[in-house]
């Protein structure tokens, strides 16, 4: 079975800067996407970002401009780069795998933007 380790998260002034990372177990197939989401506390999860096999990507109007997210396939990793990072972005982020009606979650990393 697939396994996603996300890495990379911790504390952030605000308007620094945190890449996080997404280690895949396997090389990722064609028409899966991969996605990073957040939660913050006594909040719903929600999309930061995807990135389909095509390299496609879609944002949160939240964090456009902001973050951007890619994948490198020769070492089945995605990223987030997150820049001008707000005490809103603070959440526990999640890596996600997605094809038909299959999700694949990781166990997340904890970012907190705060002086």
């Amino acid at each position: 079975q697939v396994q996603l380790v996300e890495s990379g998260g911790g504390l952030v002034q605000p308007g620094g800067s945190l890449r996080l990372s997404c280690a895949i177990s396997r090389s990722i197939f064609a028409g899966e996407v991969m996605g990073w989401y957040r939660q913050a506390p006594g909040e719903q999860r929600e999309l930061v970002a995807t990135i389909a096999g095509g390299g496609s990507t879609n944002y949160a109007d939240s964090v456009k401009g902001r973050i951007t997210i890619s994948r490198d396939n020769t070492k089945n990793t995605v990223y987030l780069q997150m820049n001008s990072l707000k005490p809103e972005d603070t959440a526990v982020y999640y890596c996600n795998l997605h094809i038909g009606r299959y999700d694949k979650w990781g166990q997340g990393t904890q970012v907190t933007v705060s002086s």
